[in-house]
Parts: structure tokens; sequence; C-alpha cells
């Protein structure tokens, strides 16, 4: 003997046989949602379409959550297309993620570190309403580079 519920939230105890016979003609599953009562409670629903909604649930939460971006700049990058990685930068600051520009110095650039910089900390100055800096620009080796959080409105 088990309780039945239908797909219309209809209750009965019925054997089960007949529960099965019930999920067999309603083309559903026949799922066991409370083992431990007694008599056990089965429940008619689709199983996969139950699976898939779920799957949806946890995928939506993943993308949900802010994530470190990174955009990479050189020392000969010209005005536009700096201006191209700013507006890149703040559409990600303004959907929450964390944004790391990265420079790398290739052989005579790495006479000219304070150019770097400077290109870095203009970033950081045209950003300064959508974010706020985590980490200064920095130089490490023959990377530069600098993180920005996203500023929370309240």
């Amino acid at each position: 003997m088990v309780r039945l519920v239908g797909t219309d939230g209809t209750q009965g105890v019925v054997t089960l046989a007949v529960a099965r016979a019930s999920a067999q003609t309603a083309e559903l599953d026949l799922v066991e949602v409370a083992p431990e009562e007694v008599p056990p409670v089965c429940k008619l629903l689709d199983y996969g379409k139950v699976r898939f909604l779920e799957r949806q649930a946890n995928k939506s939460r993943k993308d949900a959550q802010p994530k470190l971006k990174e955009l990479r700049v050189s020392l000969k990058i010209g005005a536009h297309d700096l201006d191209n990685k700013v507006r890149q930068a703040r559409e990600l600051l303004e959907k929450g993620h964390r944004v790391a520009f990265g420079m790398q110095f290739k052989a005579r650039e790495n006479q000219y570190p304070a150019e770097g910089l400077a290109i870095l900390q203009g970033i950081a100055e045209r950003l300064q309403d959508v974010s706020r800096v985590e980490r200064a620009p920095y130089k490490e080796g023959k990377r530069a580079g600098l993180l920005l959080t996203p500023v929370r409105k309240s």
C-alpha cells in the first residue's frame, strides 16, 4: 500500500500495482517522495522534466556569481583601442564582475615601466565611478597589472 499523489494534487491510498498502472496510463513516472512515512508517499510526475528544471536552476545560480575577468592591454595601445577596453570593463563591472587588467612588457618596452603604469592608472581613473581599486597598478617582472572591483550601489 502507498499513498499516491496525482498530478492535480489528489491523494489516495492504493496498492503499489494500481499506482504503477496509473503512472503507466498517464505516461508519467512514479516517484517515491517520502519513504519513511506510513504508508510511503509516491507521486506521479515527469521526472526528466524535474531534473531538467533543477539543472537549469543550478546553472542560473552559477552564472549569477561574480567572476574575475581579465582584459589585456599593451604599452603601444592606441587611444581608440583603450576606449574599447575601458567600455568593456565598465560593462563587466556593472554586471558585478571583478576586472583585472594585464600588461606584458616585451623586449625594450621593459625599459619604460612608468609609461605602462601610467596607462593602468589612467584606466583606474576613468572607471572610478563604477569601481574601486582592489590592487593599485603594480609591476612584477615583465608583467604589470591592475585589479578593480565593482562598487555596490545601495
